[in-house]
């Protein structure tokens, strides 16, 4: 069963209350959706079936407008014989012809009314399949956001991320201690004993001894 009943409920449908209301929103505007498209493809049928009825309607037309100028010319031709009565017969039937058009005619105007309606209805259906499928698009985008945010926090709060994040903590501990026991082997390659230190005073004297000494001798030869 459709939502509408046709053309003219969808041109007076609020789509914002219809999905307001839907239990499945995404569900219910694909449903006005379908329908604006079914209906819109018949209103169309239709136009195109009245243009054609007028068609062929003024091809009638014209077929009596020629059957009316026909009669007359034998009206003429009876007149000028003297046939007064085959004359009035021929304009008799020249009449019908004409009367013919004029109601072909008068159709004419209807269909053109009923046409320009079309036109009006099929703009209209335009215009709210527009609404309809920007209203889709917002749904489907809210939706998918929506099922996004969901998915991310079921992982925040999962089991995997929680293990993922122990071993990053465990990884962690096992680069400090690494680190640590580097640290530590260096610290007694750099410090000093007492006596190396005593040492290296005495030997900074020998040297300081010795350059001065050479000094002294480069003076003399000089």
């Amino acid at each position: 069963m459709g939502i509408f009943s046709r053309t003219r409920d969808i041109i007076a449908a609020n789509v914002t209350d219809l999905l307001d209301k839907a239990e499945d929103p995404a569900k219910m505007i694909r449903m006005i959706i379908l329908e604006m498209e079914e209906t819109l493809v018949e209103v169309r049928a239709s136009a195109a079936r009245t243009i054609a009825d007028q068609k062929e309607m003024r091809r009638h037309i014209a077929k009596l407008e020629k059957l009316q100028e026909s009669w007359t010319e034998k009206a003429e031709l009876a007149l000028s014989k003297d046939r007064e009565d085959l004359a009035k017969a021929a304009l008799v039937e020249r009449q019908k012809a004409a009367d013919m058009a004029e109601q072909l005619a008068a159709e004419i105007a209807v269909l053109d009314e009923a046409l320009r309606g079309s036109e009006e209805d099929i703009t209209k259906l335009q215009n709210k399949l527009r609404e309809a499928r920007t209203r889709q698009n917002s749904i489907v985008t809210r939706l998918e956001s929506a099922n996004n945010r969901v998915k991310m926090r079921e992982i925040y709060a999962g089991s995997k991320m929680q293990d993922a994040f122990s071993r990053f903590d465990l990884m962690e501990r096992r680069v400090d201690l690494a680190e640590g026991r580097a640290d530590a082997m260096g610290l007694g390659a750099t410090a000093k004993t007492l006596e190396e230190e005593i040492a290296e005073l005495k030997s900074n004297e020998k040297v300081e001894a010795d350059l001065a000494a050479l000094k002294a001798r480069i003076g003399k030869d000089s």
